[in-house]
């Protein structure tokens, strides 16, 4: 079994929907419980990492970036599998140094996102990590962001991927990774 399906498996274990959360309609994944199972994480871990890997299982970005929130909970581990470093991306106003800045839609409403202007070096290779991927909006925000900075996003992985939604059409061109479509 691959990492890849282990990852998924566990998801499928131990995921809680909870409705109409944040507002009315909507329902959120909560992946507390993964979070709490070790051998849940190893292998959410292990299964959002083979998307920072070739298909020889060697090395092939510079950086892990992780949005606000969950991607700050999942993407130190991840960087930490593939050797690499982690680099948050923020709500509007959390920085303290000079940042770019994206405003973008949400599945339901608005938020702006921002970067430190040096997180991401020109060249480097970067791999998006959050929890899931809905319309796509903050994966291509991100990639807008690590894109300023001069880095190439060439690959996303995610817990879930809401297939109902244009999610991969946000971030055309960038192979996907979800360790479980819903």
């Amino acid at each position: 079994m691959s990492a890849v399906e282990r990852g998924g498996q566990a998801l499928d274990r131990l995921i809680v929907d909870v409705a109409d959360y944040p507002q009315p309609g909507i329902v959120f994944k909560d992946i507390t419980p993964v979070l709490a199972d070790h051998d849940a994480l190893v292998a959410v871990v292990g299964g959002l990492a083979t998307a920072g890997r070739d298909a020889d299982g060697a090395v092939h970005v510079d950086k892990v970036v992780g949005m606000e929130a969950r991607g700050f909970i999942l993407g130190p581990p991840v960087a930490l599998d593939l050797g690499v470093g982690f680099v948050p991306v923020r709500k509007a106003g959390k920085l303290p140094r000079e940042a770019h800045a994206v405003t973008y839609a949400l599945e339901y409403g608005e938020a702006t996102l921002e970067l430190h202007r040096d997180a991401v070096r020109p060249g480097e290779r970067v791999l998006l990590v959050d929890d899931v991927l809905a319309t796509g909006g903050t994966a291509a925000a991100t990639r807008d962001l690590v894109e300023r900075c001069g880095g190439v996003v060439v690959a996303v992985a995610v817990l879930l991927e809401l297939t109902f939604l244009p999610g991969r059409d946000a971030v055309a061109g960038v192979p996907v990774t979800a360790l479980r479509p819903v």
